[in-house]
């Protein structure tokens, strides 16, 4: 009896130690279950309860597994625990492609623009300036850059470079037509032009002067000829003998409604329409001499103002004449206006040669032939131009009244008329600068006369002179040699003409 209870008692022991050993194995390998199956939400609860210290429990019966989730987690890692978060997690490591680092408070600004270079996108230069940037607008030229546009502006896509206040001002460039074969004719141009070249804007001295010419100057010598090309002039220099030209279709497009030019044949045509609808025609031939000039009012009724077609090809541009007898006293072959009233200034506008003739002279036989020129009378008029300037100021232009109400007296009288506009400087200075300066301010005359008083601008013709014609045989800086003067030369030109009442 005692023996079975000693067995009995064994067995009971045995069972108790059992279930105590298998109860502590299942406790962890159920809570690694639990944390693998567990939420994302939970994963740091379960890790602070791995963290605790561990308490023997009593036995206790295995639990059912939980219910699988909607949608399978991956896989689980077994005996694998990971480890706990720091207390502040460590930045990534950076991508491959690391993208560039935030830019500076203050943007630095692009480098500066060439002066000819053209501002990206269409953007006007000095309007997105970064701040702090002097954006002040500076005067401005044009470079020729697509199409001409009428009313004197800027071609359609012009470059806009700006021009540092105090510098000399560069002359505009005017789109013209092809050359000719004369390497010394100037082609006309196809598009309007500006007034402000010639007239200074009330209120403004002039900006145009001989220094910005300088830089606009190239050479070319062809045999025993050198070629000085200016943007709208030519000199030319050939056996001892300088002389300039230009195209009168310049001092036309002044203020023109329209410019039109065309080839026909070996002829070069120029049509100019002022505002009032009066149009300018010019013939060139292929030497850009003048051949023929016509006025065509609005009716279309046509006025030959010059003809040249009867001297035929090759006529020349200078000839030899004997100078005139003088039997008038002085102050009736030379008038100053400033002394004059406007009659004695009309008596020299529809005065006869001093002398007698030979014959019918070409325009460009008169332009570049002093002793024939010294068979008509002339006025001096009483203006002044700044040192170097062409430009007319003003107070200059108002001077010109007296002339202007003569020469228009005169052309109503005959329509054919023709005056020559003629500039002159003194000795002082290059021949090369004198030519460009006397030609410039003879043409600021004209665009004046027809600017501001209506004389009609096919009525007028210029010229420069340079130091050539003194009046005080001179060296040094003389006042009375500084001028321009005005003398009509029909009949030089149309002596038929000239005799029209």
């Amino acid at each position: 009896m005692r023996a079975k209870k000693s067995i009995l008692l064994a067995s009971t022991i045995l069972s108790a130690v059992s279930a105590y050993v298998l109860s502590a194995a299942a406790a962890p390998l159920q809570g690694e279950v639990l944390a693998q199956a567990a939420p994302a939400g939970q994963d740091q609860q379960h890790k602070e309860q791995k963290g605790a210290p561990a308490h023997p429990a009593s036995p206790v019966p295995p639990k059912p597994a939980p219910p699988a989730p909607p949608h399978p987690a991956p896989p689980p890692t077994f005996h694998q625990v990971p480890p706990p978060p720091p207390p502040h997690p460590a930045p990534p490591p950076p991508a491959f492609h690391q993208a560039p680092p935030p830019p500076p408070p203050h943007p630095v600004p692009p480098p500066p623009a060439t002066l000819h270079e053209t501002p990206p996108n269409g953007t006007k230069p000095l309007e997105n300036a970064h701040p702090g940037t002097n954006t002040q607008p500076l005067p401005q030229a044009t470079v020729p850059h697509g199409p001409p546009v009428q009313g004197g502006g800027a071609p359609a896509g012009a470059v806009q470079i700006a021009h540092p206040p105090g510098a000399p001002t560069p002359s505009p460039v005017i789109q013209r037509a092809a050359p000719s074969a004369n390497p010394a004719a100037v082609p006309p141009p196809t598009q309007t032009i500006n007034k402000s070249q010639f007239l200074a804007p009330k209120g403004q001295a002039p900006t145009a002067n001989i220094e910005a010419l300088h830089q606009e100057r190239h050479e070319e010598r062809r045999g025993n000829q050198v070629f000085i090309r200016e943007p709208d002039r030519t000199i030319v220099e050939e056996n001892n003998r300088i002389i300039i030209r230009h195209n009168e279709v310049d001092r036309f497009a002044v203020g023109a409604r329209d410019v039109h030019v065309e080839r026909r044949g070996s002829e070069t045509v120029s049509v100019v329409m002022r505002p009032d609808g009066v149009q300018i025609i010019d013939t060139d031939d292929d030497q850009g001499h003048l051949l023929r000039r016509v006025r065509r009012d609005r009716d279309g009724r046509e006025i030959v103002i010059i003809d040249n077609v009867f001297a035929g090809p090759q006529a020349p541009m200078f000839i030899d004449v004997p100078p005139p007898v003088i039997r008038i006293p002085r102050d009736r072959y030379i008038v100053d206006a400033d002394r004059a009233d406007e009659a004695g200034i009309y008596g020299v506008f529809i005065a006869p040669p001093v002398d007698p003739i030979a014959r019918r002279y070409t325009l460009d036989e008169v332009r570049y032939s002093e002793a024939l020129r010294d068979y008509m009378p002339y006025v001096n008029l009483d203006i002044e131009f700044d040192t170097g300037s062409w430009q007319l100021t003003p107070d200059q232009v108002d001077r010109l009244a007296a002339i202007a109400e003569a020469l228009n007296r005169a052309i109503s009288r005959n329509p054919r008329e023709v005056f020559l506009v003629e500039g002159h400087t003194d000795a002082v200075g290059s021949d090369v600068d004198n030519l460009s300066l006397s030609d410039r301010r003879a043409e600021a005359v004209a665009v004046a006369l027809t600017e501001q008083f209506q004389v009609p601008a096919e009525n007028l013709v210029t010229q420069g002179y340079g130091k050539q014609g003194l009046l005080v045989q001179t060296d040094a800086p003389e006042r009375a040699n500084r001028r321009v003067a005005i003398r009509r030369i029909t009949p030089l030109i149309d002596p038929p003409a000239a005799n029209s009442p």
